[in-house]
């Protein structure tokens, strides 16, 4: 199937330009410059990451600059999904530049998942948090966007752990102390065969099933292998953002 001819399966994503990619692209390298001066970064087997074809990135939520890493540290550009509420004024303006994608978490955001499909099916990454908020990224909330996009456009899954992007009982928009470590571990990768229109609930419920055991265990390798600790909950009083 040609690319063209795969923007025509439903849901169609020939309808949606291609989200923003020179700054993604450009800036990326004088990204990870900046933010390293602030915070030591490592990232684990960058080499696990697909060189090329449609990639979902599935990644644990504990800190407000998750999305940021994913997209500049990750080996290859990631259009992350971004909730709309971070697209007002002019950082709105930058993450649409830097290619992000703002997703309504409050409805069945259709036009979302079309532009990340259109990534997807050009052979683009898309990145998703299903937990659908931060949290203590144990991933005991697992929603089913990440399986359902590999599922229709037949994408590899690569998960990837963040650690120490927020500190234990940080609340949910702190960021970390200046030159702390934050470990990005990429894990294991999960090709899922794509499956045609009209798909059946039951099966994408057991594809995301699958995955999220699959995540969890590399959560838990990723602990060991760092020899750290997630954060731990929201202090008491405040909700998941």
């Amino acid at each position: 199937m040609t690319r063209a001819s795969a923007h025509l399966e439903r849901p169609r994503s020939d309808v949606v330009p291609h989200p923003r990619r020179w700054l993604l692209r450009s800036a990326r390298p004088l990204a990870r410059w900046i933010i390293r001066r602030r915070y030591d970064v490592v990232v684990h087997h960058a080499e696990r990451f697909p060189a090329q074809g449609a990639v979902v990135v599935a990644g644990n939520h504990v800190g407000l600059i998750d999305g940021p890493l994913m997209a500049i540290f990750a080996p290859r550009p990631v259009h992350a999904l971004t909730k709309i509420e971070m697209f007002k004024g002019a950082f709105g303006s930058f993450l649409r530049t830097a290619g992000q994608i703002p997703l309504d978490r409050g409805v069945a955001d259709t036009h979302a998942v079309r532009l990340s499909l259109h990534v997807l099916r050009e052979g683009g990454a898309v990145g998703v948090f299903p937990e659908g908020t931060r949290g203590d990224g144990e991933l005991d909330r697992f929603q089913r966007g990440a399986a359902y996009l590999a599922t229709v456009a037949g994408a590899t899954v690569v998960p990837m752990t963040f650690i120490g992007s927020r500190e234990p009982g940080g609340h949910t928009n702190s960021l970390p102390p200046r030159k702390a470590r934050i470990d990005i571990v990429v894990g294991s990768p999960v090709t899922i065969a794509p499956t045609p229109w009209p798909r059946d609930r039951s099966s994408l419920a057991a594809i995301s099933d699958d995955l999220h055991q699959h995540m969890l265990t590399g959560l838990k390798e990723a602990l060991a292998e760092t020899g750290r600790a997630l954060p731990g909950p929201l202090p008491p009083g405040e909700t998941h953002d």
